[in-house]
């Protein structure tokens, strides 16, 4: 799971990065792109307040969300310009939820059809020392549809 961060100035991450740039909740999040390959992204989420659940851990809709917007742009890596994907469905099965650190979503493109684009993420935290668990797995169908802005 933890890799060498990617170079920033591919077009792989200039891509992931201005459609991530423009997501509110991931920016409310305070989401981050650490890498961005064809076929993989990886982004981080700070443990805080916005993404706990009762028990203080890291919540379960705040573990599905960075996994599906991980998976989403592993499929936008392999995406045709002109295009963007959006989320026809996904399964997460949670493991465990931790404190403080960061959760990190690591998606990958299982298959790249025309129509659809099967992904995995895995994701995982990342505490204070920087002991590495498991937290969810998460697998995705998204949809290529073409760009509106």
């Amino acid at each position: 799971m933890i890799a060498p961060i990617s170079a920033v100035n591919t077009p792989e991450y200039e891509r992931v990065a201005a459609s991530l740039a423009r997501q509110g909740m991931m920016q409310h999040l305070h989401v981050r792109l650490l890498r961005a390959e064809p076929g993989l992204v990886e982004l981080a989420l700070p443990y805080g307040d916005k993404v706990t659940q009762q028990q203080d851990g890291f919540h379960g809709g705040a573990m599905g969300a960075l996994a599906d917007i991980a998976g989403g742009y592993a499929g936008l890596t392999l995406a045709p310009d002109g295009m963007e994907v959006v989320t026809v469905e996904y399964k997460i099965n949670f493991l465990n939820s931790y404190q403080g650190g960061e959760i990190r979503a690591l998606g990958r493109v299982v298959k790249a059809g025309k129509r659809v684009i099967v992904t995995t993420a895995e994701v995982h935290h990342i505490d204070t020392n920087g002991k590495v668990s498991p937290c969810a797995v998460m697998q995705q169908t998204l949809a290529p549809v073409p760009k509106t802005y």
